[in-house]
């Protein structure tokens, strides 16, 4: 094995010590979601930096989903809630760049959803049941108006709600974020007949509300494999 050859090692960017610390104080929870951060001239001061730096970093921490920058004389650098937008573009991205395939997501989709069915016959409470069903019903209105494309949105809701029902933060996170990324799939299908959601969907709550887990995970997977065997008329 050749011995590698590295190059000199160039003094860290003055912009990088600025997102190093701001990350350092997310994580040990010196700042929270909602909290302002210091004023653009307090940055410079603290820092001992450039107002260039300064702004540089914020860009950057801005980029990575960070902090929110709001204008204004009430505005500033915020830091962010977590958006799982943030990494559905993430995966879009991998998509178009041909790092993997439509194949694997709608299977590690499968994967997901199947642990988010099993956990929510165990959690779901009565307001997750009314919310799932308010949801089918405003499917249902949504066909009836010929509204296809907030019905496509409303659908795919339908599995946000069931992965809420879980109670579980880190779980909700990443159904939203591949939910965001089915979206753009689902709706380069074009119409879908409503009537075979529909009936899927009622199989489904019966078979939630009774607790049954495999017999309503067997009923996700059927859904699913619908959807899924559309994917390659969908030009990406």
């Amino acid at each position: 094995m050749a011995t590698p050859l590295f190059e000199p090692a160039k003094p860290r960017r003055a912009f990088d010590e600025i997102v190093t610390q701001v990350r350092e104080m997310l994580r040990t929870g010196e700042l929270v979601a909602g909290d302002r951060l210091p004023t653009e001239r307090a940055l410079i001061e603290q820092f001992a930096v450039s107002r260039g730096t300064v702004r540089e970093a914020l860009r950057m921490l801005e980029i990575a989903g960070l902090v929110e920058l709001r204008p204004g004389t009430a505005g500033g650098a915020f830091v962010a809630r977590a958006d799982p937008s943030k990494l559905a573009t993430s995966m879009l991205d991998m998509i178009e760049l041909s790092q993997f395939a439509l194949g694997s997501m709608f299977e590690a989709r499968g994967w997901i959803e199947g642990v988010v069915v099993r956990v929510a016959c165990a959690r779901a409470a009565d307001e997750d049941f009314d919310r799932l069903e308010a949801n089918i019903a405003e499917s249902a209105r949504l066909a009836d108006t010929g509204e296809w494309e907030k019905k496509a949105a409303v659908n795919v809701e339908f599995h946000n709600i069931l992965a809420d029902s879980t109670g579980n933060p880190f779980v909700v996170a990443i159904m939203r974020s591949l939910m965001e990324v089915m979206l753009k799939f689902v709706l380069a299908l074009g119409p879908i007949d409503n009537a075979v959601v529909m009936s899927s969907r009622r199989k489904f709550m019966e078979h939630l509300r009774q607790r049954d887990a495999d017999a309503a995970v067997a009923e996700m997977d059927r859904h699913l494999y619908r959807i899924h065997a559309m994917a390659p008329e969908v030009s990406n």
